[in-house]
């Protein structure tokens, strides 16, 4: 008898096995998804996202912050922003969740290939490319020249500070890192500019006919950018913008991540500049 084949609508089941603050609302969730997730969750490429449910709760896209490990296992990042968030922030581990996906689509690996990156992210926005920052470094000698930029809030408010300052003193990264405002002595002793993510790019010399640049952060950070970017010289295709935060139902179904005729959950999450020119709402 021909077995049948899973459906995307329904979730596989994932154990939650630790959780480790990074701040006082955003948390690391490591789970381990059951053996049939492992098949369909290994083709996930940076920049796509999974339907995470919380049973009794509901479900949220989630774009993973790394990509499935050796041992079958996967990290997630989530702020606690609602009712579902919440509940799973209260989750102990052992608890059961639900996966689905991955879906849409990711940055285009094989046309970065031999190029320099340069990703972008602006609070929140550094976990999905947390994820592509990782699989680039895994891959580092098919790629040119990779540059993290990073800005938050505050420094408390920096995710990962500990662990990008230590993949940038190994060499294989350029960090530069900058918060809107600091205390007069930053927290652990790390080093970074006070100023807007944009001001990073000021000044900044690199070879912008070739690079692709990976964005990803809070919507008035996006035109700015592009703009920015556009005028340093780097063509509208290869600007790569990530639109996670319009995910619903992931599927096409809702309808809520319409950008004109595209669907995000479908045409993106990951988008070029050059695609969403004349559609006034995407960014």
């Amino acid at each position: 008898m021909r077995e049948l084949q899973h459906s995307p609508h329904v979730p596989f089941a994932a154990h939650l096995l630790e959780r480790k603050d990074l701040s006082e609302d955003t948390a690391l969730f490591r789970v381990s998804p059951e053996d049939g997730a492992l098949a369909t969750l290994s083709t996930f490429v940076p920049g796509q996202f999974l339907q995470l449910s919380v049973p009794g709760a509901g479900e949220i896209p989630i774009s993973p912050a790394d990509l499935l490990t050796p041992d079958g296992t996967m990290e997630l990042c989530v702020r606690r922003v609602g009712h579902v968030t919440d509940l799973l922030h209260k989750s102990k581990p052992g608890a059961v969740l639900g996966i689905r996906g991955p879906f849409g689509s990711g940055f285009p690996l094989r046309e970065m290939a031999g190029k320099p990156v340069l990703l972008l992210a602006g609070g929140l926005g550094i976990v999905p490319l947390r994820s592509l920052l990782m699989y680039l470094l895994r891959q580092r000698s098919s790629y040119g020249e990779i540059t993290l930029m990073y800005g938050a809030k505050q420094p408390k408010l920096m995710l990962f500070r500990e662990e990008l300052s230590a993949l940038a003193a190994a060499g294989g990264m350029r960090l530069y890192l900058t918060v809107d405002f600091a205390p007069e002595t930053l927290e652990g002793g790390y080093s970074c500019a006070v100023g807007l993510l944009p001001d990073l790019l000021k000044g900044f010399h690199f070879d912008a006919v070739n690079t692709y640049a990976a964005v990803c952060g809070p919507p008035p950070l996006y035109r700015c950018l592009v703009t920015d970017l556009e005028s340093a010289g780097v063509d509208a295709t290869r600007i790569l913008l990530s639109l996670e935060r319009r995910m619903r139902c992931g599927v096409g179904r809702c309808c809520h991540c319409a950008l004109g005729q595209k669907l995000c959950c479908l045409d993106g999450p990951v988008f070029r500049a050059s695609e969403l020119k004349g559609i006034p709402e995407a960014l």
